[in-house]
């Protein structure tokens, strides 16, 4: 009953010009029309990974996990059923919509909307970035990773962890309280931030080039919509920037994130902050801003490195080649 991959998001939101223009001429999405409504967004083979729907108003969000078959997706419902959450077989009318074969809804303690789904439909035309772009990184570690702000933590991690089955690849408690989770190669394709309300943080998408990152950089630069400067983070070394959406989220553009053996990880508590350099974080209180710029300044005094080669374009783990990384593994 493994989930296998964040498979697609969805938005309310009566923005769909702006959300056309962001998506398409900052982040590079293929937009997709369907109807006065809807607006959906490909990053791929698959038929639409985004999507934005003014008929569930600002606000709203919903995000699929994608399941190998359907024998799967029942396996889940059942587990859930047991644990005593209310699961909703939907219809075909909106797994259709969707662009699955099957689809069942549910929510978390936190309040979000998750559906579980299988069948994923794919699309005969090729992929066509909304600008030049070399495209995203999906495939078997889907469309990215989603970051929810909690009111507490443990309840939504415990949801997550015990009854969906996601693994926890590491955490920080300084300048903020933030949870990461995996369920594929990818360093994490959920993440937890406690902050005393529940939210919506930001979704993140990985571009197979980093001139991808800082040409997106340059157009977020000149519309004033960066959140969060460009800058590397500790934990899955990601290079990246974080741009407000025309909601009350940002997109987080990233290239070279580390991809990890699921069966072969250890999770630690990071110690060194969330970024080895960059990430002015506007949205956090001026005190953590300056926790968070003291222990940049702190990586930045000490020459910390990230141990990594580029494979393919894309960040690979070289263990026992950085005293300073091989020491957070090992920490605990």
């Amino acid at each position: 009953m493994a989930i296998v991959g964040l498979g697609y998001a969805g938005f309310g939101s009566d923005a769909l010009d702006d959300w056309r223009q962001f998506g398409t001429g900052l982040v590079g999405l293929q937009a997709i029309e369907r109807g006065n409504s809807l607006l959906a967004f490909r990053m791929d083979d698959r038929k639409q990974r985004i999507v934005i729907d003014r008929a569930l108003g600002e606000g709203a969000r919903f995000f699929g996990w994608e399941m190998a078959d359907a024998a799967a997706l029942d396996a889940l419902a059942a587990r859930l059923e047991r644990a005593g959450v209310v699961v909703t077989t939907e219809p075909a009318s909106l797994a259709d919509a969707r662009r699955v074969r099957g689809l069942i809804s549910f929510h978390d303690p936190a309040g979000n909307r998750l559906e579980a789904f299988h069948g994923a439909e794919i699309d005969e035309a090729p992929f066509k970035p909304g600008r030049s772009i070399s495209g995203f990184r999906t495939g078997p570690q889907g469309l990215g990773h989603a970051v929810l702000t909690v009111e507490r933590i443990e309840p939504v991690m415990a949801f997550y962890t015990e009854l969906l089955g996601f693994s926890l690849s590491d955490y920080i408690e300084k300048p903020f309280r933030a949870y990461f989770f995996h369920v594929n190669s990818r360093h994490h394709s959920l993440a937890l931030i406690e902050t005393g309300q529940n939210g919506m943080h930001h979704l993140m998408v990985e571009l197979f080039s980093l001139d991808d990152v800082g040409q997106s950089y340059d157009v977020a630069m000149k519309e004033d919509r960066v959140n969060v400067t460009l800058g590397r983070h500790t934990n899955d070394l990601m290079t990246s920037f974080y741009a407000k959406s025309p909601s009350a989220f940002m997109v987080e553009c990233g290239w070279g994130g580390l991809e990890i053996d699921p069966q072969n990880w250890t999770p630690v508590e990071m110690h060194e902050g969330p970024s080895l350099w960059g990430h002015e974080r506007v949205w956090l209180s001026a005190e953590d801003r300056d926790v968070a710029r003291e222990m940049r300044m702190r990586a930045a005094a000490e020459g910390r490195r990230a141990p990594v080669q580029v494979i393919e374009g894309n960040f690979k783990l070289m263990s026992g080649t950085c005293p300073w990384w091989d020491g957070v593994r090992d920490k605990n």
